[in-house]
């Protein structure tokens, strides 16, 4: 059953990611991340205040959040700072990188989160393991030099551009991903995944808002969405950011509920669903060099399977 989870979870991070690149297209990150998630907390408000108005009721549904105290809520506290802090990262590369060479970096991270794993809860890698872990850093390298023409990567590593910048944030957002990824086997562990997920997410409005609020101030500016003739086409996928996003973690924490989940099984499936974000850049967005990043993302999602058969 956490199998089929995680596969729900990657489906609708897949389309999560489609929904980012639309919304940032005319905006800045700073104030799309703070509506995706004040629209998340006023949707998990509902379950939250129907778990404490309803206790009997709400307890036969599984949207029931039930209460945490004074140590989970500070936990959960750290896990609102490093998701934020990823998306952060996350949100300015996409919107200065293309989906295309986003996704197959972002690819990679369970395989991260596996590293992490085998570090910290001792776990040890089999054959498939180490295959998978081969050819996903292979190709992420393969994908790497295909860039030099553009000058993004000179031959003693990054050059200074203006792009360099971005590919430390996609860099630090995979890291900081990866140990929230370790971090979440942990707290599902001990906690119930409703209060987790309703709880940071609320945490993370409060963080949001504020850091919205210091950024504008800072640089005299407003938050403000770009509108067209047209406004829902703008505010759409903004929703559908929160929607996709709320979906995606809840049967994510749920699957690693279960015992028997593999955390780093379920990272790797999960992360599969970047598949939909690379079709759509290819597809509609008409993004450069596409054969070779079909190649480079066919190496990273060979690697991804081995190490889920692993």
């Amino acid at each position: 059953m956490w199998v089929l989870l995680a596969f729900i979870s990657a489906l609708c991070l897949g389309f999560y990611d489609i929904s980012k690149k639309v919304a940032l297209r005319d905006n800045s990150v700073v104030d799309v991340l703070t509506a995706n998630i004040l629209i998340s907390s006023a949707i998990l408000l509902i379950p939250l205040l129907l778990s404490r108005l309803a206790p009997e009721t709400m307890c036969s549904t599984p949207f029931y959040v039930p209460r945490m105290d004074a140590q989970a809520h500070a936990l959960t506290l750290l896990k609102s700072v490093i998701v934020l802090s990823s998306w952060i990262c996350a949100y300015v590369a996409l919107k200065h990188l293309p989906i295309s060479l986003v996704s197959p970096w972002q690819a990679t991270r369970p395989m991260w989160t596996l590293i992490g794993a085998l570090v910290i809860f001792g776990e040890r890698l089999n054959s498939w393991q180490w295959t998978g872990v081969t050819l996903a850093i292979g190709s992420i390298f393969v994908f790497s030099l295909s860039d030099r023409k553009n000058g993004i990567i000179g031959k003693a590593g990054f050059t200074k551009t203006p792009e360099t910048r971005y590919y430390v944030c996609l860099a630090l957002a995979i890291i900081i991903g990866a140990c929230s990824g370790l971090y979440d086997k942990y707290l599902m562990h001990r906690y119930d995944h409703n209060s987790v997920q309703v709880c940071y997410t609320l945490y993370q409005a409060v963080l949001m808002t504020g850091f919205c609020l210091i950024h504008h101030k800072r640089h005299n500016t407003r938050p403000t969405l770009h509108l067209d003739e047209k406004g829902w086409r703008v505010l759409i996928p903004i929703t559908m950011i929160s929607i996709f996003l709320i979906i995606s973690d809840n049967v994510y924490m749920l699957a690693l509920n279960d015992p028997e989940a593999l955390i780093a099984v379920v990272s790797t499936i999960r992360r599969g669903g970047t598949v939909i974000g690379f079709a759509y850049g290819l597809l509609f967005l008409k993004e450069n060099d596409p054969w070779k990043k079909v190649l480079c993302m066919i190496g990273v999602m060979l690697g991804l399977t081995c190490l889920a058969m692993g």
